[in-house]
């Protein structure tokens, strides 16, 4: 089945295209909402960064622009044009009900653009998600974080067994963010032909968050 997969930029929707690519299902497009022409809609990505992942993992990315107000109009329009072209199903990384969104927002919204909705992390523990995705061998660099409930040091971190064993002893955090905690950026793994590495970075904060500006980097061969 051709697919497209809800691209965000971050650890679950590259572990779900991942493990969708394994179940066989044809990933013919990423697809990222935009909050405008530089950055994406929720991990706030630089464009260049998107088309960098794109270039390392080699599948090409489709970037939507929307705002808060027609996110849902513009979600299924994306959707509704990828279908024309024969896409059947749609690949997204949620595992728990979208957020901000009612209960059944994701499988209502496939229904009326007539598209099947894929979701391999659905219902599972977001724990042994996290976990299953260091040990597969994904690399990804926590890249916003919600200062109320983590502290600015954990920008720029790894996400590695430390990093989930120190978000464990917190105790009062998603292990994969769902509440919004916290944001990554992945840079390799076994989807990637490439690798992204990260050269120059700065620490901001601004309205609650604390952000990683990834300033510099490179694509590089796998073994670099």
């Amino acid at each position: 089945m051709k697919v497209v997969a809800s691209w965000s930029g971050g650890k679950e929707s590259c572990f779900a295209c991942y493990k969708a690519i394994q179940e066989g299902f044809d990933v013919s497009c990423l697809l990222t909402m935009m909050a405008n022409e530089d950055r994406s809609n929720f991990h706030m990505l630089n464009s260049e960064l998107l088309d960098a992942q794109s270039q390392a993992i080699g599948i090409p990315i489709v970037k939507w622009k929307t705002t808060p107000d027609t996110y849902e109009q513009e979600f299924k329009k994306a959707l509704r044009q990828m279908k024309a072209e024969g896409v059947e199903g749609l690949v997204t990384g949620d595992i728990y009900e979208v957020p901000l969104h009612e209960e059944g927002w994701l499988d209502r919204v496939c229904k009326e653009v007539g598209i099947k909705p894929i979701k391999p992390l659905w219902g599972c523990n977001p724990k042994h998600v996290l976990s299953n995705f260091i040990d597969e061998g994904f690399e990804a660099t926590v890249i916003i974080v919600k200062t109320e409930v983590m502290g600015k040091e954990w920008l720029g971190r790894k996400v590695n067994k430390e990093f989930l064993g120190d978000l464990l002893k917190v105790g009062t955090i998603d292990p994969c963010g769902e509440r919004g905690e916290y944001h990554t950026y992945v840079t390799n793994g076994p989807l990637f032909k490439k690798r992204i590495r990260i050269l120059e970075t700065e620490k901001m904060a601004r309205n609650g968050y604390g952000y990683l500006d990834i300033k510099r980097y490179e694509i590089t061969a796998k073994g670099r």
